[in-house]
């Protein structure tokens, strides 16, 4: 048997031509003198061919969509500036940001005034000083919807900020323990988004996903939401038929080690194929990957998966679906608009001392927001 390993760049690992040169001898490594068997050879010259491999399917990815992708879910609030720039460097154009919960659950609704304000507001202008476009989505989750009081408050002032410029969404809205409170919650959201004609993000529950995700579904059903404009986010193998089945966006988050993983996600495209399938991070203020897409579309290279497939579960279906209300388009990164970071917010700039990048043809130095 001819064990060959073909790879681009004239790159060929032949058993039989290691074999020939070496035969039972041991070669010495010269990094720390130890021994090289024929085997060990043959394996190292597999791996550097696999990397190869890997590396002309990403280019071919870049080639084929642009090298542009969306993180259509990302909580970017808690993040840091380094993410934003990084994010960029790995190819991501847009962001959106869903509203959530904070980890401690809020006790009145002027913090949810705060928190929506700055989601429309200042994260826009710290996203857009690092090149990337943000956008956002408006809810109540599911945790706190289990404080009546507080809930009924919030619903109240949602509708000031549905409206707003770069709200994509009214989301991330759900079950939680599935309790009659988040029920009513999710009801109420429902109503608001076919109002304002804006599509939803679904938060599907951590504990019985399975039976959270069906309930989500007949609830939206029930209340007339088109399946086409709806995302269920956070979905995993147990429920992916049945989203797709029944005419919904399915979005995956890409986790560190809970969730969803990057390799499972390139299984998952391989058997259901890219229509309606959405990458995300999810990217919080706990254990998670900013760099969660761009990582997923290399592995999925590196896979076979095409770059056609690849920069439609990585961009194209995101913007198709967050696009509907024209606040996301593709002009907004196409044709950006000059990045000058001596620009400020309120009186804030997103610098401490650095030197600011400014782009070319940018005359005014006294910019402010």
């Amino acid at each position: 048997m001819n064990n060959n390993n073909q790879f681009p760049g004239n790159f060929i690992a032949d058993s039989t031509i290691v074999d020939e040169m070496f035969s039972d001898r041991a070669v010495t490594c010269p990094c720390c003198n130890g021994t090289i068997t024929p085997q060990m050879l043959q394996n190292l010259l597999a791996q550097a061919g696999q990397l190869q491999q890997g590396q002309a399917a990403f280019r071919q990815l870049a080639s084929g969509g642009n090298g542009m992708m969306i993180d259509p879910h990302a909580h970017m609030i808690a993040r840091t500036t380094d993410d934003y720039e990084a994010m960029a460097k790995a190819g991501i154009v847009a962001v959106i940001e869903p509203a959530f919960w904070l980890g401690q659950l809020r006790t009145n609704v002027g913090s949810f005034i705060d928190y929506f304000s700055t989601i429309t507001g200042f994260e826009r202008f710290r996203a857009g000083q690092f090149g990337i476009r943000h956008y956002c989505a408006i809810g109540l989750n599911p945790k706190e919807a289990n404080n009546p009081a507080l809930a009924e408050a919030v619903l109240d002032i949602m509708p000031r900020y549905l409206g707003k410029e770069g709200v994509v969404a009214l989301g991330e809205i759900g079950y939680d323990e599935q309790t009659e409170l988040e029920d009513k919650a999710l009801r109420a959201q429902i109503a608001m988004a076919l109002e304002f004609e804006l599509p939803i993000m679904i938060h599907t529950p951590h504990r019985d996903k399975k039976r959270g995700t069906t309930r989500t579904m007949d609830v939206l059903e029930e209340c007339g939401f088109d399946p086409a404009r709806c995302v269920i986010d956070h979905n995993n193998e147990e429920t992916v038929q049945e989203v797709l089945g029944r005419g919904y966006w399915c979005a995956f988050t890409i986790y560190p080690s809970t969730k969803m993983g990057n390799e499972r996600l390139a299984d998952i495209v391989r058997q259901y194929g890219p229509e309606r399938i959405i990458v995300n991070s999810a990217c919080d203020w706990g254990v998670s990957d900013p760099l969660a897409v761009p990582k997923s579309a290399r592995l999925m290279a590196s896979r076979g998966i095409s770059a056609e497939v690849i920069h439609q579960v990585v961009y194209a279906n995101a913007l198709s679906v967050y696009g509907l209300n024209q606040e996301m388009q593709e002009a907004h990164w196409c044709q950006p608009a000059k990045i000058d970071q001596r620009t400020l917010y309120s009186g804030n700039s997103v610098l401490r001392g650095q030197t600011p990048r400014v782009d070319e043809d940018i005359l005014d130095p006294d910019i402010i927001r």
